[in-house]
């Protein structure tokens, strides 16, 4: 396969794309907004652009990446370096002011996204659109991977009641768009009248994962590390609305999942034959022990699994996060406990309840619901999806 190139080495490369960028410039992105050979987005279109970039955005976890936990908020600051005044759109607001887009005219887009619904950087961008649709600010995407690929949908779709920060809109979980697609998908069906483009990968197709792509994976979140945990991390991230720890505090966050209650020995023999009649394959579920450093049983040694993905086509991590759940409930009992306390400034719903988008999944998990069950959750409204999602398509097989 041909390297791919992202929206961002298209527009470094090509004039007629920077022709398109006019007047003073803002750049949302963080520091994996880098091209093949590492270069961070700012330093390349400050050869470019020069004094026309004017200011600099942060989404979730900061502009630098250093922000590891959900509702820690990021700072505004001037950059020491680049003598730009940088926002932060995870702070006391999730929505660029009128302050903050004064003097801008055009809003250039630059972030890794992995493809999943509970990911707040697709969120942030719709918090843009409509804000630029007031301003007359052009917007720009540059382009990057959807890492887990676009062709498989998984998940449940979310219900308006349970729209958040981690989901505003009716989308599944692992929801097969790119940023960019992303982007023209919330103008078309969601009503939102903003000038937007997108300036395209090349050499992408919607079969390839990240690792066909030959692009170096830098963290597009602090606690995603390696490409494998952004394929696992439709299934690990629920386990943020409970107390089974998804591996903060280790080296392979959202790879292990555990329990101080947990020995992950006996467990795995407990559920094999359940996996195998729920048809749950293409990975290895590898029995661990660890000892978060913090958040979540800081200091005691887990019992769990590393989930490792060894069939890509196959591997649904979804359906096994949902499996998983329900199985480490039914083992520790009254240990397994739901997060009580807000998330992602949601104040009056459980936390699951907001990550899953509806509350059928958690009263599935507390009745020990059937397989068959979950399957028919997760195929309401599918084929609606599919089928607007398939209008906004940049990229063929």
């Amino acid at each position: 396969m041909t390297q791919m190139r992202t929206g961002l080495e298209n527009l470094i490369s090509q004039k007629s794309l920077q022709e398109k960028v006019k007047g003073n410039i803002a750049i949302l992105c963080n520091t994996s907004s880098v091209t093949s050979q590492y270069q961070f987005i700012v330093d390349e279109l400050l050869t470019i652009f020069g004094k026309r970039i004017v200011k600099l955005f942060g989404p979730q976890h900061g502009i630098i990446s250093d922000v590891q936990d959900n509702m820690v908020e990021s700072n505004h600051f001037e950059h020491p370096f680049y003598k730009l005044p940088v926002y932060s759109l995870y702070s006391e607001t999730r929505i660029p002011t009128e302050e903050m887009l004064s003097g801008i005219d055009t809003f250039l887009i630059d972030l890794q996204d992995v493809g999943t619904r509970i990911y707040t950087y697709i969120w942030t961008l719709t918090h843009i659109m409509e804000a630029c649709s007031k301003k007359d600010i052009k917007i720009v995407v540059l382009d990057r991977p959807n890492p887990l690929g676009g062709s498989v949908i998984e998940g449940n779709i979310l219900k308006e009641d349970f729209s958040s920060f981690v989901g505003r809109y009716p989308l599944p979980v692992r929801h097969g768009l790119t940023i960019g697609e992303f982007g023209l998908y919330a103008k078309k069906y969601y009503e939102i009248d903003c000038n937007i483009e997108v300036i395209k990968l090349d050499n992408w197709s919607r079969d390839d994962y990240f690792n066909q792509t030959k692009f170096p994976w830098l963290n597009p979140s602090p606690n995603l590390p390696t490409f494998e945990g952004s394929l696992v991390f439709p299934g690990t991230v629920l386990f943020e609305g409970c107390n089974i720890s998804e591996g903060r505090g280790t080296t392979r966050s959202l790879e292990v999942i555990g329990h101080p209650k947990i020995e992950p020995y006996s467990f795995k023999q407990k559920i094999q034959k359940k996996l195998k009649d729920c048809e749950l394959t293409g990975f290895e579920l590898r029995p661990i022990y660890f000892m978060p450093t913090f958040q979540k049983h800081a200091g005691k040694s887990c019992g769990g699994f590393h989930i490792h993905p060894t069939d890509f086509e196959t591997f649904t991590p979804w359906k096994l996060g949902q499996f998983l759940m329900r199985e480490i409930k039914n083992e520790i009992g009254n240990s397994f406990e739901w997060k009580k306390d807000p998330y992602e400034y949601e104040f009056d719903k459980p936390a699951i309840d907001l990550i899953n988008g509806d509350d059928q999944i958690r009263k599935w998990i507390e009745q020990n619901g059937s397989w068959d069950e979950l399957v028919k959750i997760e195929s309401q409204n599918l084929d609606s999806y599919i089928s607007k999602k398939e209008s906004v398509h940049i990229y063929q097989k």
